[in-house]
């Protein structure tokens, strides 16, 4: 960085996210809906989290991933949400620089974390389907622990190098950002428009790019080859199940991926304007709020275990 870069930099104390402007009333419309949305995402992802714990009879594998999936779809959305339904009903919509740094790298960390639970739920299935006699042996309880630690640890060191950058970069001036949280993108087209900043533009845009494409061809290969497999189990029954299982799975990905690819592949690229914050809403919003639904409709021990736990109060 040069000097002139290094004398301007931090000149920004805080940030403007203008979320969805619009009038007062049709704000606190917004606040209200998505507030709802909120708390049912965090009901029923702690719904799944609840009834795994409870019933012994999920205390296997493909539902320890998915209570850990559930808890981080928690974590995910207090990482976004609250600072979003605050700024509804705020009239300064300022958030400081630090507290804007901080929310990136959970937010970033948290995304990473999704990507890569994603693909081991993905392994999982891909063992329980086209391995099945080696399966006991292999996924074990204490291997699937093993991953659940590398899943968190990993995501939250990923993304460790981006942030370092961002905090190097001068912001001289222009705070506003077209966004409801401190995004990657709108924090570097912020710091372009004080100096020509292409060694960050890129690293962020590989590291980003590296992240997303190696686990979804990961988690599109596993699938097909699992597909593949379901395909020539002879049980009518067997394939119901294992594509039930499956399709639930790959309907979350794709849910996940689709938005996400459209934002992250290249951070700082001017997309359309206003379009990377429905894109980013969708992610990080909607799509925990589907998660629960998509695995508890579309799989009987799970519905069975909820209705056994819902009958109990």
């Amino acid at each position: 960085m040069t000097s002139e870069a290094r004398n301007i930099s931090h000149t920004v104390s805080e940030f403007i996210l203008l979320g969805f402007p619009c009038r007062w009333e049709m704000q606190i419309l917004l606040f209200s809906i998505f507030f709802v949305t909120y708390i049912m995402t965090l009901l029923g992802n702690m719904a799944i989290v609840c009834v795994v714990h409870w019933d012994r009879r999920l205390h296997t594998p493909m539902y320890i991933l998915l209570a850990n999936f559930s808890f981080l779809e928690i974590c995910y959305v207090n990482s976004d949400v609250p600072n979003m339904l605050a700024n509804f009903l705020s009239q300064t919509k300022t958030i400081s620089f630090a507290w804007c740094l901080l929310q990136l790298y959970f937010f970033f960390s948290l995304g990473t974390t999704e990507c890569l639970f994603l693909s081991i739920m993905a392994y999982d299935r891909f063992l329980a389907i086209c391995h099945p006699l080696h399966y006991p042996t292999i996924m074990t309880v204490k291997f699937c622990c093993s991953l659940v630690i590398f899943c968190w640890v990993y995501g939250f060191l990923w993304f460790l190098i981006p942030v370092i950058l961002v905090t190097q970069l001068p912001f001289c001036g222009p705070n506003v950002i077209d966004d409801f949280l401190c995004d990657l993108g709108p924090l570097l087209a912020l710091a372009s428009a004080c100096v020509p900043i292409p060694g960050t533009i890129l690293i962020c845009g590989t590291m980003s790019s590296l992240l997303i494409f190696a686990t979804f061809f990961y988690i599109t290969g596993s699938y097909t080859l699992v597909l593949r497999a379901v395909v020539q189990v002879p049980s009518v029954a067997g394939r119901k199940k294992a594509f039930s299982t499956c399709s639930s799975h790959l309907a979350v990905v794709f849910l996940f991926y689709g938005s996400v690819m459209m934002t992250y592949v290249s951070p700082g690229s001017g997309q359309a304007e206003g379009m990377q914050k429905f894109t980013t809403l969708f992610y990080s919003v909607l799509t925990p709020f589907f998660n629960p639904m998509i695995y508890s409709l579309r799989n009987k021990e799970m519905k069975d275990a909820l209705k056994k736990v819902l009958g109990g109060f």
